[in-house]
């Protein structure tokens, strides 16, 4: 079974404390959903049309592992946290068998 990935590219973040609120709460429901995060900021080398921002990669060991973590009560509540405070490009994406 293919697992499934979310990745977050973040073009700008303009509230860091939004960010920070919504951190406290994704973390646990990423865990809880069973994503694994190989990457969360540090070093970025942007090329073509890219943004040096954040990038976060989260695994899952399922495409559908991964869409209902997104769905989950749990991250819905982050994201509201999140609110407008960063802008991102937030896909889930199938990753090769």
């Amino acid at each position: 079974m293919a697992k499934g990935y979310w990745v977050s590219a973040y073009r700008t973040i303009s509230d860091p404390e939004k960010l920070a609120a919504y951190n406290e709460l994704a973390g646990p429901a990423v865990r809880a959903g069973g994503g694994r995060v190989f990457c969360r900021g540090g070093r970025v080398v942007a090329h073509d049309d890219g943004i040096a921002e954040r990038t976060v990669l989260i695994e899952f060991d399922s495409f559908e592992q991964a869409v209902a973590a997104h769905e989950s009560d749990a991250y819905q509540a982050a994201l509201a946290a999140l609110g407008d405070g960063v802008e991102r490009d937030f896909r889930i994406v199938e990753g090769l068998d």
